[in-house]
Order: structure tokens, then sequence, then C-alpha cells
């Protein structure tokens, strides 16, 4: 048996009807999701003056993306089994299968088409989501973080300086305080040695720029001794000031604004740091990147069993089963998300849970079906 077999008419023919089928099924998806909330909420800000025409065109352009993102491993399923739901109430499978096709051999163009939409899926994913998301972002006006708190902690993990940043635009900062902590230490909390207080700060390449600055030193009973005033005042030098940088830049941005690279080193930093939590939380959401555009593949075969049926068998139940399944798949993805984050399970089994649950289904399925 040859591993790739020799393309027929047959092939051409079935790779042809899926493909549109799931076109169309993409295309009504996309449609529907992006029709009721995202399109009236844009048309709202543009007769409000919040945006022009072309700006409104162009944030739900940008949305497309994400929407795309889901809308092909869905259109792929409703695409196939609809494609064969009709070969089967033809009885045209009847006739493949008189002629010698096997199952497998019958559904070998539907995996040649899934192949390719895994990996249009992973490029979203990877690539255009990260890339529309941004430029949406910019659209908008960029992201300003209410606050985010930096901890330097020294070799044996004792904190040594807290930075406070109210909010952020870009490289600069607003309302930072200092938190300067003292050797001291007492057994449930650290002895603080002074607060500084500044109106604004820059990050640079090297270091944090504080300025306008308002120093309280503390004493070893907490009470301010001394305020001075400060023009300007460098913190965090080196690899602390850009490991903060990085860490407060994507504390505002989920993970599907950002792209492979630069979530995997996110993610090292995030266990360098000890931010457990947002460490596992992240990295299932790394493992997902790669199992999810898989996801396609499984479905597939998924709607192409379900495709398989009886001339007279009712076409509702494949397609309320298909529906049901994606539900689940969506809906339970959260979930799986807080099992990693929380550390209840490891973040590969709750990325890898969800396809491998398809995985059995198609068993399943395959084994109730008369192929």
């Amino acid at each position: 048996m040859k591993l790739f077999p020799k393309i027929t008419i047959y092939d051409r023919y079935i790779f042809m009807q899926v493909m549109m089928a799931t076109f169309v099924a993409i295309l009504l998806f996309t449609v529907v999701w992006i029709a009721p909330e995202m399109l009236l909420n844009t048309i709202k800000r543009t007769l409000a003056g919040e945006y022009g025409v072309k700006t409104a065109v162009l944030v739900i352009f940008y949305e497309l993306p994400k929407i795309l993102g889901k809308a092909f491993p869905v259109g792929l399923l409703l695409g196939t089994l609809f494609t064969f739901d009709k070969l089967s109430k033809d009885s045209e499978l009847t006739i493949f299968r008189a002629v010698g096709l096997s199952f497998q051999r019958i559904i070998a163009p539907v995996l040649a088409l899934s192949l390719i939409v895994t990996w249009l899926c992973f490029v979203t994913c990877d690539k255009l989501i990260p890339y529309s998301v941004n430029k949406a972002g910019a659209l908008r006006g960029g992201y300003i973080s209410t606050q985010y708190i930096y901890t330097q902690k020294d070799k044996d993990n004792v904190p040594t300086m807290a930075v406070v940043v109210s909010k952020f635009s870009k490289d600069t900062m607003y309302n930072v305080i200092v938190l300067d902590f003292s050797p001291k230490k007492y057994t449930d909390v650290h002895q603080l040695q002074n607060i500084y207080y500044a109106k604004t700060g820059k990050n640079f390449s090297d270091k944090w720029e504080l300025y306008d600055i308002t120093k309280y030193d503390i004493s070893n009973d907490g009470i301010f001794t001394e305020i001075e005033k400060l023009p300007q005042m460098d913190i965090l030098q080196g690899e602390s000031a850009k490991n903060a940088f990085t860490l407060m830049t994507y504390s505002v941005k989920k993970e599907r604004e950002i792209n492979n690279h630069d979530l995997h080193n996110y993610i090292k930093l995030l266990k360098k740091e000890g931010l457990d939590e947002e460490y596992r939380y992240m990295l299932n959401k790394y493992l997902q990147r790669f199992f999810h555009p898989f996801v396609c593949v499984l479905l597939a075969i998924m709607g192409a069993l379900l495709g398989f049926s009886k001339p007279r068998e009712q076409r509702l139940v494949g397609f309320t089963i298909a529906i049901g399944c994606i539900f689940l798949y969506y809906i339970t993805l959260p979930f799986f998300d807080l099992l990693a984050e929380k550390g209840v399970l490891h973040p590969f089994i709750t990325a890898i849970f969800p396809p491998f649950a398809f995985l059995c289904a198609i068993i399943g399925f395959y084994k109730s079906k008369d192929l």
C-alpha cells in the first residue's frame, strides 16, 4: 500500500465538495459571530463620533482573525458533515464502497484538506491574531494599565524592593511608588526603609528612571522621620529593569495578543520570576497553540463519520451531535485553563485533554458505524 495514493477524479471531487461546504460554513460562522454585538458596538461608536468610517471598517477588519481562529475547526466539521451526509442521502457513498473503496481511502481527500486548514489555523493563532489585535489596540489608543506591581528579590528569594505603577502607556509610567525594604526582617513582615513617590517615570533599555520624587525616610517603628524632594532617581538597573518592563507590558495583554516566540520567552520569564499561577496558565495556553490546530483533523474525521448514514436516517441527528461536541469543546476550555492555573493538573494534561476527548469520540463513532 502506498503512503500517498494517486490523486484521482474521486479525490478532486470530494476535495472540492468539502472545501466549498467548509468555506460556506466558515463564512456563515463569521457573519453570525460578528453581526450581533461587534458590528452593533462599532456602529454606535461611529454614530457617536468616537470612530471615523475608515477606523470603524479597520476595527471590524482586525477582529476577523480572532473569529477565524474558531471558525476554521467549526467550518471544517460542518462542511465535512454536510458533504458526507449529502453523499449518503444520494447513495454515492454506497457506490464508492461497492467499487472497493475503504473508509480510509474515502476520507483521504478530507484529511488532505484538514491538514491545510490545520496550517491556516496555526498561522492565524501565531501571526494574524497577535498582529490584528495589536493593530486594533493602537486604533483605540493603545494599552493603559490601571496598576502593576513588581517585586525585586535577592538570591535567597527575599524581597528587596517593590515597585507599584498606578498606570502606564508604552514606556511612560505615572504615579510610581517604590517600597525600599530594609535588611531587617520580622517574623511576619519585612521592614520598610524608605518609600518613594514619583509623579512620572520612564523605561530605558538598562534602567527605570523616575522624576519629581518625594522620599519618605521610615524609622524602625514605621514612622516618617524625614521627607525629601528629589528631581530624579534610577531604579531597577540592568536585567531587572528589562524583566520588569516585559512583565508589565504583557500584564495588560491576553495570550492571543502574543505570538509563539514572544509567548515562549514570556513563559520562561514568568517561571524565573516565580509567578507560578501566571506561568502555569500561560504554559497551558501556549501548548494549546499546537494542539488546537490539530483538532481540525479530528473534526474532519468526525464530520465524515457522522455523515455516514442510511438513506432514510434523520439528518438532524448528525448535526446535533456535531454542534454539541463543538459547544462542549469551547465551553470546557476555560475550565481546563483554571485547572492549569491553580495547579490541579499539569498544563500539558489540560492542553491535550480536549483533543484526546475528540479522539476517543471518533473511535466510539467509528465502532458504532457499520463501515
